[in-house]
């Protein structure tokens, strides 16, 4: 618990990824890093992981990508990978075997979403689960593990994640903003829908939370919730800048689109 108040390793704004430097179209590299991020939440939930195991995995996945290009390593193993390597770190441990299964059901349910005529998920029934005594089983098993290693050595072990929901809770009453359900409700949502951009790799976890905090005043209904900017604007008082709001938030609107 202790590794909580470490600073998470942050990587600088203006450093170009080595995806990008390997000629990768940032866009393209922004829908890979969502995509699998995403899957790792959605394991998480079918193995009814806590919800901090797959925060952390997703922080690790995030940070992974800007010390690796995606040419190098899968976006299935690295997140296979951190979601193992995460569940370790909470001591909330998940089997190889579960987390297997889950990426192999994802995968197949994707490949059936994906073709035509576009078939809505409920309709997936042709599922067989894999064979534990098949070569593909043993494949993504070493894969698994491969990209566990690799992510620890290429973090040089630097596995400590700081997570934005206590300093979003605390901000939040602060403001006066917890009897605002809805506001409430929307800022825990896009605190968890950061993790499937760059954001936590760039930003320590009390930006990510004011940033929740900015979006969900100005998309409050039926009128936006107006925050003191005099003598002096809210956020300065939590030693942030509207500049990095702006970014965060900017980040998490190109995911919806």
């Amino acid at each position: 618990m202790a590794s909580r108040h470490l600073l998470n390793p942050l990587a600088p704004l203006d450093q170009r990824t080595p995806s990008a430097l390997d000629g990768v179209p940032p866009q393209f590299e922004r829908d890979l890093r969502a995509y699998g991020a995403l899957m790792i939440q959605q394991a998480g939930i079918m193995l009814k992981a806590p919800q901090v195991v797959m925060a952390t995995a997703q922080v690790l996945f995030q940070r992974f990508w800007f010390v690796t290009s995606l040419k190098h390593f899968g976006i299935r193993d690295v997140g296979m990978g951190a979601l193992f390597l995460a569940s370790k770190l909470e001591e909330s441990t998940l089997r190889i075997r579960d987390i297997i299964n889950c990426y192999s059901y994802l995968s197949s349910l994707v490949a059936y979403c994906s073709n035509p005529p576009y078939p809505p998920p409920a309709s997936f029934e042709s599922y067989a689960p894999m064979d534990y005594f098949a070569t593909e089983f043993y494949d993504l098993k070493d894969a698994l593990v491969i990209a566990e290693m690799q992510i620890l050595k290429r973090l040089g072990f630097q596995t400590q994640c700081g997570l934005p929901y206590g300093h979003l809770v605390n901000y939040l009453q602060v403001l006066e903003l917890t009897g605002e359900k809805q506001l409430v409700n929307r800022s825990w949502g896009f605190c968890n829908d950061m993790l499937q951009t760059p954001a936590p790799a760039l930003y320590p976890q009390s930006t990510l939370a004011l940033a929740a905090i900015y979006l969900a005043t100005r998309l409050a209904s039926p009128s936006p919730i107006a925050l003191p900017l005099e003598p002096v604007p809210w956020w300065t008082h939590f030693d942030s800048t509207e500049e990095e709001l702006v970014h965060v938030t900017t980040m998490l609107l190109e995911l919806y689109r």
